[in-house]
């Protein structure tokens, strides 16, 4: 054999070998590659996700917390239903004080709603539209929770500046535990 025939078959063996090894060696090796970085993608894109979600979750105890304090508050300012007659009371010392006469004050029948009472109430007050004004006003800023709802307001014929009206307003309660 010669020289060149011996280079001819060591550059085929070579060549099959570099075939041989990139076939049965990088090519799976590229392939396993690739699928690991594809399954690493989406554990990446899965974390993102629950990080995304851990912080809409954490977003959500602080609203749950507000939420809390707001309905602490609010249960703060409904009184048991015993002191019922301590709020009406409070209301005609108001309307009195503004120098509005109460003609009549009735109950209607309570509402029971999830964890308070609404007591809603028809009243009916005569006097000057000015001291109604302030009446309104010093209601708005009691302590306990009030609703007024149904408002007629009518001026007298009579006398300039009078007025009567009519209105239901409601009381919120704390409701009774069972």
């Amino acid at each position: 054999m010669t020289s060149g025939i011996r280079h001819l078959i060591f550059f085929v063996l070579i060549i099959g070998l570099a075939y041989a090894a990139y076939a049965y060696m990088i090519k799976p090796a590229n392939t396993h590659l690739d699928q690991e970085r594809t399954a690493m993608e989406q554990k990446r894109a899965k974390l993102d996700e629950l990080e995304r979600a851990t912080a809409a979750a954490d977003d959500l105890t602080a609203q749950l917390h507000k939420v809390e304090e707001a309905i602490a508050v609010f249960e703060s300012k409904l009184p048991p239903s015993s002191e019922i007659h301590t709020v009406l009371e409070n209301v005609t010392l108001i309307a009195q004080r503004h120098g509005l006469t109460p003609k009549t004050i009735r109950t209607m029948k309570a509402v029971e709603n999830r964890g308070y009472i609404e007591q809603p109430l028809r009243m009916e007050l005569h006097g000057d539209f000015h001291a109604y004004y302030a009446f309104l006003l010093e209601l708005e800023k009691l302590d306990r929770i009030t609703k007024i709802r149904e408002l007629k307001l009518k001026k007298k014929s009579q006398t300039e500046g009078q007025t009567e009206s009519e209105f239901v307003m409601s009381i919120f309660f704390q409701k009774s535990p069972a």
